[in-house]
């Protein structure tokens, strides 16, 4: 009899067994009409209280579609997975989450037990999970058994040598002496009894999903195993060798997921006996230290038939073992996390459920209301850097729900408001932010942040510290005679890119201005960069327009503060961290602000910061100095001849929108 229904593809296997949708929208009442301009997506709830969180780990994931789709076919397949990506992101998460997709009737306990031929080799027994204690206590009850007979044979013989000692020898003192020989004989010789127990080395009896074992930053023992050393190695006084076998992350990982976060991290011999585990499904134990007794033994293999998932930085590939990485590459997944998702209805809602979850696993946060979790999803737009998207870096963006959450229960709240989280964000500011602030107080005590009047040479740049930390940075320009060959001079903890971008500014100078530089040294001073010096272009417009300012003896307006990359043709190019700059820039009390015209789209400043300063985009070094300079005669003639010398390229340029375009980079 023939059966006509066709096997379902692996894709739909994989969906009818692991859930039709990833990230599940929300259960809740959703108001389709107004989602799209809505904060919450439409969702018509009170508070986070109301949202239902999904069992599974992998559908609690917010965004990383691609990770995830990843992950459930890794899990199926039994692949090995390496993600790379900024921290925060979700590796661990998915990585526990694979480990909950994983059979969990696979697993196996492993026994180690006295080899009697050669007690430095101890044999190795897997046995289905559970069967491992079972083993253990008959061994134990046997050995129980062994040793209440060897007991009470032991006080037969010690009653009759005391009795004989006593009551026909009269030698009471010989009888005791006697009794304590047999009495240590005894004790001694159920010691090889007790070696024949077993070491239940991994135990899966009480695990409900296949093991999900955290190696990282593991020290050799901790990841492959190790003998505990035996000060005590002969007369009778030694603890069996089987004894003193202690697991590795590998082995209890066996059937499971081992997790190495910040791989390159691992010392160069574990990456390659790693390498070995991953490749022959098993690995013998030996003491890792070379002086120890543990280096004279060395069990039969055991299993290591887990699935491998590596993390970290994109860093970790360089510095990572290549066969290592040809392993996991060959026969698995390689996965970069987003940083951003794009802003959808559908994803403000599952950022209202990642509020829930946060909440439900501290399990001691009032709930946030409807206003608190707008604010959160506020500041998710904020951290994204990108016009309509949101940041995927959630660790960050939990510790935000968490800080306003203790807030709240500090005030033994009903709930987390928006001033809780208002609060939170004050409270939580990274370390260099408050160092970013507490250099800009310093600044205006020591009059070093000038925010009034026209100097020549000088213009107030704006740069980033961190990732979300904005900070003024003066550059000061002076030419000046030279001795011999003309030659641009930068100080200020340059590194290479801001060096590089010096050197673009420099041909930018030589083609718009009037002096002859082949005569001249021009000095460009970065003001009080710090020890982190400058890395990136993003101070480029900035260095421009002080040189020309010197060259031109042209005054420069100081409530005004700028940032911009800047082409060989002089189109400002889009940098990031504008948002942060722009804010820095109003904490000094500059009154107005130059972005790249592609970096508009961009900026999502703080209410509190919108009346406080002007923001003008531009697209070309021709706009910003009609800005910049003081003294409208210099100014205009200046202007008028940095256009004639562009002449139609600019106009084109300007026309065409073309300078606008392009990725901000984290400068």
């Amino acid at each position: 009899m023939s059966n006509d229904t066709e096997a379902p593809p692996p894709e739909q296997e994989t969906e009818q067994e692991f859930g039709e949708e990833l990230g599940s929208d929300i259960d809740a009442d959703v108001d389709e009409e107004v989602a799209e301009d809505h904060l919450l997506g439409g969702l018509e709830i009170e508070s986070t209280d109301e949202i239902d969180i999904p069992d599974r780990l992998v559908d609690q994931v917010i965004g990383q579609d691609h990770a995830r789709d990843v992950v459930l076919k890794a899990a199926k397949q039994r692949r090995h997975v390496m993600m790379i990506g900024t921290p925060g992101t979700g590796k661990s998460m998915l990585a526990k989450a694979m480990s909950e997709l994983l059979p969990k009737e696979d697993l196996q306990d492993v026994l180690v037990y006295h080899n009697p031929d050669d007690g430095n080799e101890p044999k190795v027994r897997t046995v289905p999970a559970g069967k491992g204690e079972q083993i253990i206590d008959a061994h134990k009850e046997e050995a129980r058994k062994r040793n209440q007979m060897r007991s009470f044979l032991m006080w037969v013989i010690i009653a009759i040598v005391v009795g004989y000692a006593l009551l026909i020898a009269q030698r009471p003192l010989l009888g005791i002496l006697a009794a304590g020989v047999i009495y240590l004989a005894f004790r001694y010789g159920s010691r090889g009894s007790d070696a024949m127990i077993p070491n239940l080395l991994v135990n899966n009896s009480d695990v409900t999903s296949a093991p999900f074992e955290d190696a990282t930053g593991a020290h050799a023992g901790a990841l492959l195993g190790d003998v505990r050393h035996d000060p005590f190695q002969s007369g009778g006084m030694e603890t069996p060798s089987h004894d003193r076998v202690e697991p590795g992350a590998i082995h209890k990982a066996n059937k499971g997921v081992l997790f190495v976060d910040e791989i390159n991290t691992l010392d160069i011999r574990s990456q390659q006996k790693l390498m070995t585990a991953i490749q022959e499904g098993e690995f013998g134990i030996t003491g890792q230290s070379e002086r120890s007794s543990g280096a004279m033994v060395q069990t039969e293999p055991v299993p290591t038939d887990f699935v491998m998932v590596a993390a970290g930085n994109l860093d970790a590939m360089e510095n990572m073992h290549p066969a290592l990485r040809s392993r996991i590459k060959g026969y698995g997944y390689e996965v970069y996390m987003d940083d951003t998702i794009d802003d959808t209805p559908e994803m403000r809602r599952k950022y209202a459920r990642f509020i829930a979850q946060e909440v439900e696993k501290d399990g001691r946060l009032p709930h946030f209301d409807e206003d608190a979790i707008e604010e959160v999803i506020l500041e998710a737009q904020r951290r994204a850097g990108r016009k309509d998207h949101l940041t995927l870096k959630l660790r960050d963006l939990g510790g935000l729900v968490r800080v306003a959450g203790d807030i709240a229960r500090a005030e033994d709240a009903e709930f987390t408001t928006r001033d809780h989280v208002l609060q939170a964000k004050r409270r939580s500011r990274s370390i260099e932010q408050q160092i970013a602030d507490d250099m800009i107080e310093r600044r205006k005590d020591y009059e070093m942040t000038v925010s009034q009047g026209e100097v020549v040479g000088r213009v107030n740049g704006l740069a980033v510290m961190g990732e979300d930390s904005g900070i003024m940075l003066p550059v000061m320009a002076e030419v000046t005679p030279s001795q011999g060959p003309g030659e641009v001079i930068a100080t200020g903890q340059l590194k290479e890119m801001a060096e590089e971008s010096v050197q673009n500014v420099s041909a930018i100078i030589k083609k718009y201005s009037d002096e002859n530089l082949s005569e001249k040294d021009v000095h460009i001073q970065f003001v009080q960069a710090g020890q982190q010096g400058v890395d990136g272009d993003s101070a480029s417009i900035t260095v421009a327009t002080a040189v020309i300012s010197a060259l031109e003896d042209a005054p420069i307006d100081q409530s005004l503060a700028m940032t911009g990359s800047l082409s060989v043709r002089g189109d400002v190019l889009p940098v990031g961290g504008v948002t942060h700059k722009i804010e820095a820039a109003a904490k000094a009390g500059l009154d107005r602000v130059i972005i790249p015209k592609a970096n508009e789209q961009d900026v999502m400043i703080e209410e509190e910061y919108e009346e406080m300063i002007e923001i003008i985009p531009v697209s070309h070094i021709s706009e910003v100095l009609e800005v910049a300079l003081a003294g409208e005669p210099e100014q205009d003639s200046l202007v008028d001849r940095l256009k004639n010398i562009t002449g139609s390229a600019l106009e084109h340029d300007i026309s065409s929108g073309s300078s606008g375009h392009g990725n901000p980079s984290p400068q």
